[in-house]
């Protein structure tokens, strides 16, 4: 489970109270890792209990201060062993992608307003992107702010695929007879992304 780590790396960047990392998470790493509040202030307990965290004392101690949190180092040990493993991608997950599958063997009634609303999302996400990008990176110098950069890069070539493909596959069924009609071949099995029949 990668959340811990995501939790470290944000309170080595900066100590925070768990409301601080909520937010946090909704404007940064939220773009590619997102968890709840529920979830960090869970995370932020097994940490502390797992002594790789504490929380720091509060200078003028009140009722209802939010405690704040910085890594200790056990825990940027932990990163560090955890950034040198080697990661495999894990298999792509897309509910839009299943549904052009289904489209294929129950028709496609539907399908091209959910590919045009899929693509307003993408333009809107890469147009977020790029103001973080001027906004934060565009003089990025030191080896944490680049390395911030392609992360960001990475989100922002994503948006883009999918800004490239939605349109490309909305031309394609714009070729197609009415969504309304049946498909050619109800109830047989479909050529895979590989091309042979039946591939998952």
């Amino acid at each position: 489970m990668s959340l811990p780590y995501a939790i470290l790396t944000a309170l080595l960047e900066k100590p925070s109270s768990g409301l601080e990392l909520t937010r946090r998470f909704d404007r940064s790493i939220g773009y590619f890792w997102s968890a709840t509040h529920q979830q960090i202030y869970r995370e932020l307990g097994k940490l502390e209990a797992s002594g790789l965290i504490r929380a720091l004392p509060a200078a003028q101690p009140a009722r209802g201060q939010k405690k704040e949190f910085e890594v200790l180092p056990s825990g940027r040990a932990a990163l560090t062993a955890w950034a040198a493993e080697p990661q495999d991608p894990k298999p792509h997950r897309d509910a839009l992608l299943l549904r052009m599958r289904a489209a294929a063997v129950v028709g496609r009634t539907g399908l091209d307003d959910e590919l045009r609303r899929h693509l307003d999302l993408h333009r809107r996400q890469l147009a977020e992107y790029t103001a973080i990008e001027e906004r934060d990176f565009a003089t990025a110098a030191s080896p944490a702010e680049r390395l911030q950069r392609l992360v960001m890069r990475a989100g922002i070539e994503l948006e883009t695929f999918w800004i490239t493909w939605l349109t490309s596959a909305l031309a394609e069924l714009a070729e197609l007879p009415d969504a309304r009609d049946a498909p050619d071949a109800p109830g047989a099995e479909s050529p895979g992304p590989g091309g042979a029949a039946g591939a998952p």
